[in-house]
């Protein structure tokens, strides 16, 4: 039985997205340190330019810290709008390539070019049309990496970062794997790093040599997949249409609060978040309903809590959301005069509409 060939997996990466697109519309931001976030104690760097980034501002940085580290930052309000309509430009270049497409963000992508559709020679020459459409349509660079799995094309992608290309083939997986710290894997934070420094594992060479057994004995199921990327295995196919696993909104305060003075924030969450339920209702060809409130919390300490209720009937209002959220608060176990910087409602648990009405006719039938 001959073997399945190796798959062609190209993950696209755009170069600071956010910050690229406000340089690229405002010329008198070309060149400067700018930061995609609003100004202020409360905020948080969406996205930084490479000017920024030398300075050490990164995104998911506090916007002060991130002032500190560059006074002469230029803050740049973030308009979520104009992003997707890039996004979705560059979406259009994909599916000249592959019907299989995995958007990982408004910014990132999987393509699985495995069978080529554009007739170009091979995944190489197809990530290089790719950049230079997104160059050419968009006046906007993105860095690629091909590989032979997911992992291994995401890991490519920032190898030559700003506006490159590196290629991992299959022949050069191992020798590309042994050199890198074990942090470079995906799932790999500083907690696993500092477990695995204990068995005196710094590097995937040194993981790759350690037991499969002793792995699995110490991290479980997660020891077989350390073992696997040690190895360059992944197996995770390219997904075009990953279902919806949660819709919400959140908000960070000026002031921190107390609990009871969170419900006019929470409703006003609930209403956004059932308006992006009702568009992703709307865009469904096959429905799929959220059954589940999410309620979370951020405490001043930066402790982040989280509370959900998933009734017998799903919510169908943004008013039954919010009442929803309004008494998880009730679950929270903490002193009444503790402060918080932030509140989150969502909306999980999406099944098939299907399937639920059929479950709730089930319980609505009464007994013979």
């Amino acid at each position: 039985m001959q073997a399945a060939a190796p798959r062609k997996i190209i993950h696209i990466d755009m170069d600071a997205f956010y910050a690229s697109v406000e340089q690229r519309d405002d010329p008198a931001l070309r060149g400067k340190p700018v930061a995609v976030a609003w100004r202020g104690a409360r905020s948080v760097v969406c996205a930084a330019s490479y000017e920024a980034r030398v300075f050490g501002v990164r995104s998911a940085m506090p916007a002060v810290r991130a002032e500190r580290l560059c006074p002469q930052l230029v803050f740049v309000p973030p308009d979520f709008t104009r992003y997707k309509a890039v996004s979705r430009q560059i979406r259009e270049i994909f599916a000249r390539h592959t019907a299989l497409i995995e958007p990982l963000s408004l910014d990132e992508a999987y393509l699985d070019v495995t069978e080529m559709q554009s007739g170009l020679p091979s995944a190489t020459a197809t990530a290089e049309a790719i950049r230079a459409a997104i160059r050419a349509e968009t006046a906007l660079t993105a860095s690629a990496g091909v590989a032979p799995n997911k992992f291994l094309a995401k890991i490519a992608s920032d190898w030559r970062k700003p506006d490159g290309l590196f290629v991992i083939r299959p022949r050069q997986i191992e020798a590309f794997l042994t050199p890198l710290p074990v942090g470079r894997l995906p799932g790999v934070g500083k907690v696993m790093e500092a477990k695995l420094a204990v068995l005196g594992i710094a590097s995937v060479g040194e993981l790759r040599e350690h037991a499969l057994a002793d792995l699995e004995q110490r991290f479980g199921r997660w020891g077989r997949r350390l073992h696997e990327l040690a190895h360059g295995i992944d197996e995770h196919p390219v997904q075009p249409e990953r279902p919806t696993l949660q819709i919400s909104a959140e908000d960070t305060f000026e002031h921190d609060l107390r609990l009871d003075e969170l419900e006019p924030h929470i409703r006003r969450l609930a209403e956004k978040t059932w308006a992006g339920y009702q568009r992703e209702l709307a865009a469904q060809e096959r429905g799929r309903v959220a059954r589940t409130v999410v309620l979370k919390l951020k405490t001043s300490d930066f402790h982040t809590l989280t509370r959900s209720l998933t009734a017998v009937a799903r919510p169908m209002s943004a008013r039954e959301v919010a009442d929803i959220a309004c008494a998880l608060r009730e679950r929270v176990e903490r002193a009444d005069d503790d402060r918080y910087r932030l509140v989150g409602v969502g909306l999980s648990g999406f099944v098939e509409r299907d399937s639920y009405q059929a479950q709730s006719d089930l319980f609505d039938t009464p007994p013979e």
